[in-house]
């Protein structure tokens, strides 16, 4: 019982951290094409979007702790899939977190390395 109210707790306590954030200019994310194995990194400006393969990658903007420059990153990215009018993906992924945002697609994985620091 103490364990599960220290996780209600603890769970309750990350968006006050969340807040405490500094915007960079852009960030780095990696793409798996799960079909060839062919692993890339993109290097992204706030706001620039990127074609790669078969995506449309939009990175909307990267956020670091404040204090902490080489501390963990947040990524809001948008991601199609060929011409199809909805997003594969839109969301906020975490560097230190990949699976706790995910993109679910059957041929492509893209998560968050970092963000640009000065």
């Amino acid at each position: 019982m103490i364990r599960l109210l220290a996780l209600v707790f603890a769970l309750f306590a990350l968006p006050a951290a969340a807040q405490q954030a500094t915007n960079a200019d852009g960030g780095e994310i990696r793409v798996l094409d799960k079909t060839t194995g062919v692993v890339s990194d993109l290097a992204f400006m706030a706001g620039e979007t990127k074609r790669h393969g078969l995506l449309e990658i939009t990175m909307e903007e990267c956020r670091f702790p404040s204090g902490n420059p080489s501390g963990d990153a947040f990524v809001l990215l948008t991601v199609f899939y060929r011409d199809l009018p909805d997003p594969a993906f839109r969301g906020w992924m975490i560097a230190s977190a990949p699976a706790l945002n995910a993109m679910d697609h059957p041929r492509y994985d893209v998560w968050a390395l970092r963000c640009n620091t000065p």
